[in-house]
């Protein structure tokens, strides 16, 4: 079967390698290279057979990696980080060149060969970096835009380094290459940039006229891929003109979609990519280097890191994120394979260097989702330690402020509730942790701290000490918790709203202290019901009174066990849906403003003779926001009253009809 029954093995024992990766709860990355081991040429056993062909898959795999960061790109959300992706990473790039050449030069290494190992080692992994943020759901974060947007320029960097390094011979041949290669780069650039916006959209648009998902798939897949391909061609990277073919996409309006659909399609090919990874990883050869091998690990991943935690530090960024930044990006990337391969190809470095670079490379990629995972524990060691960084504030009123509410969140949620806040005139206070939502919060004008929740020194800046209720609109229990706990040891008798997810995380809130814990899926499912009664035209007050009657039963603070008094709440919902049906005639009031067509305009209730018309009787007015209650006979309708009429539902549809409301 060839090829076919390589892909078979290769996909099987990932699968192997990912569930054991997932019982032992560690990145499915880490299961995949492994996998790639066992199924490699040096381990025996079941082999592949054609590595080459699967690499040039896994080439696949990068193309459309790339191809969905470029879906998911927003240059307005990378503005925030183009100075140290634009001019912090070639900084890094030529700092740890330098430290690679000196550690050539200690390791008995040549000019060239010092220079090759310098280069190779200041790329970190994108395949890798994207997918630990992935799988750890901090894609967004401001550490997760840093991070990406050095990689970006790191990618970038690739072409130049793949013309220079095997020049390093004959300098003079390869400064024209170069300056060759720049020329392609902007052209292609303002190529997809100004016509790719303009054609390939029109061309998705008329693809989905068709309302066929397999051939928008396919349309999806053949652009992303045709367009890196394209890039070859013309003498770039294939995986760059994927990226750029993602990212002229996802500014129209089938920007989601397109990547809702390549998921699947660039995780089945990224599998391919990690285990041809693990499969040129020679066992023995790391057996008999091991020391070496482990020593340059440490000492490369060491000054890397330091590297991107300094360049952090000095364009401006505080908090966890230089940590983060610092232990996201110590590995030596992929891209490395493809300069090495180069490399060997060109006679530029031996196979021993080949093999030492490679072996360096998995082993840092292995260790990156530990490392990375390690950022909060030391940022909260590093807070406990030593003195707290100053907060970013924006738009806090100068004076004292009490009796306000503190919103842990400004995502959609928070922000919604800040705007009703801000029009009934109460003060709050928003903290964000994602740079870019606090960067919404300052646009829009509301009072918001850039910091942790669930840090003393962030608290104590949204005065919680002072404030009258708190709400929590994050989804983790755990965050949440912690954030309960430290506000009621400031401030004891604050009201905490939460946000929750299932029964049993909000059994723990309530136990926690919280005053409510909402679960917005029932909330949902509440106001769909109301939406359904109100169509079937079920008095409000009867709504009001069943969706009051559920949230007790759900909301209890108190909750027994799980099935306990199950059919007596069922029970008590027939008996309330009993009653649904037979007081559809109550009397309730409705609010009808009278617009300037309407025919009661100028005429008094006694001549409309409303009461006679229609049995509704009219209980108030609002006029020029001011209310009279019970009007008399004789008051003259006017244009933009607000009537208040009650009556049952036919008699207040009644109403509607004399009064031409629609």
């Amino acid at each position: 079967m060839g090829v076919a029954a390589d892909i078979v093995i290769i996909v099987v024992a990932a699968m192997i390698g990912a569930l054991i990766a997932q019982k032992l709860k560690q990145p499915l990355i880490l299961g995949y290279i492994f996998a790639g081991i066992a199924v490699g040429p040096y381990t025996g056993g079941i082999t592949v057979g054609g590595i080459h062909e699967i690499e040039l898959l896994a080439e696949i795999g990068v193309a459309l990696l790339l191809f969905a960061l470029g879906l998911e790109f927003s240059i307005k959300e990378l503005k925030p980080v183009r100075n140290i992706a634009l001019f912090g990473t070639p900084i890094q790039i030529l700092l740890t060149i330098a430290i690679g050449f000196y550690i050539g030069k200690y390791s008995g290494l040549s000019f060239s060969g010092s220079l090759w190992l310098g280069a190779l080692i200041s790329l970190s992994s994108t395949m890798v970096t994207l997918k630990t943020l992935m799988g750890r759901g901090l894609m967004g974060t401001l550490s997760s835009r840093v991070m990406i947007g050095m990689l970006i320029v790191q990618d970038l960097a690739v072409i130049p380094m793949m013309i220079i390094l095997p020049q390093l011979s004959n300098p003079k041949a390869g400064l024209p290459l170069l300056a060759v290669a720049v020329i392609k780069s902007v052209v292609f650039l303002f190529f997809m940039l100004y016509l790719g916006r303009k054609i390939l959209p029109r061309m998705l648009s008329h693809v989905a006229k068709w309302n066929s998902r397999e051939l928008f798939i396919l349309a999806i897949t053949a652009t992303g891929l045709g367009i890196g391909y394209a890039t070859y061609l013309f003498g770039l990277s294939f995986a760059f003109g994927a990226f750029v073919a993602g990212m002229v996409l996802s500014e129209s309006d089938y920007g989601h979609q397109a990547l809702n659909d390549i998921i699947p399609l660039r995780d089945i090919f990224g599998l391919l990519f990690f285990t041809s990874v693990g499969m040129l990883l020679d066992p023995v050869f790391m057996l008999e280097n091991w020391i070496k091998i482990v020593s340059l690990v440490v000492v490369i991943s060491l000054f890397k890191g330091a590297i991107f935690f300094v360049l952090a530090i000095v364009f401006g960024y505080i908090n966890i994120i230089p940590t983060a930044v610092g232990l996201g990006l110590f590995q030596v990337g992929e891209f490395a394979f493809v300069l090495a391969r180069t490399g060997l190809e060109t006679h530029a470095i031996d196979q021993n260097l080949y093999s030492l670079v490679l072996a360096i490379s998995v082993l840092s990629m292995v260790l990156t989702p530990f490392a990375s995972a390690m950022a909060a524990p030391i940022y909260k060691f590093k807070k406990r330690r030593f003195k707290y960084e100053p907060l970013q504030t924006e738009n806090l009123p100068s004076s004292a402020i009490a009796g306000h509410v503190v919103i842990a969140g400004g995502g959609r949620v928070g922000q919604h509730i800040a705007r009703v806040l801000t029009k009934l005139e109460i003060p709050f206070i928003i903290i964000e942790l994602d740079h870019q939502r606090m960067v919404e919060c300052k646009d829009a004008k509301f009072p918001v701290i850039y910091g942790d929740m669930t840090h003393q020194t962030v608290l104590e800046a949204s005065k919680v000490e002072s404030a009258t209720l708190l709400l929590i609109t994050t989804p983790s229990v755990t965050i949440a918790q912690s954030i309960v706990k430290l506000a009621h040891h400031i401030n004891p008798g604050l009201r905490i709203i939460v946000r929750t997810d299932g029964v049993e995380q909000t059994r723990e809130l309530y136990e926690s202290g919280v005053y409510m814990a909402v679960m917005p899926e029932m909330e949902a499912g509440l106001e769909i019901a109301r939406q359904a009664l109100l169509h079937l035209e079920i008095p409000v007050a009867v709504i009001q009174e069943y969706s009051d009657a559920v949230r007790q039963q759900l909301y209890a603070p108190i909750y027994q066990s799980e099935y306990d008094n199950i059919s007596s709440s069922f029970d008590q919902d027939h008996k309330l849906l009993a009653k649904l049906d037979n007081i559809k005639n109550v009397l309730e009031i409705s609010w009808l403003t009278l617009d300037s067509a309407s025919p009661l305009v100028n005429k008094s209730i006694k001549d409309a003779a409303v009461r006679t018309v229609t049995g509704a009787s009219i209980v108030g007015v609002i006029h020029a926001k001011q209310f009279q209650s019970n009007p008399k006979a004789d008051y003259l309708f006017r244009e933009g009253d607000m009537v208040a009429v009650v009556g049952n539902q036919q008699e207040r549809n009644n109403f509607k009809k004399l009064a031409s409301v629609c």
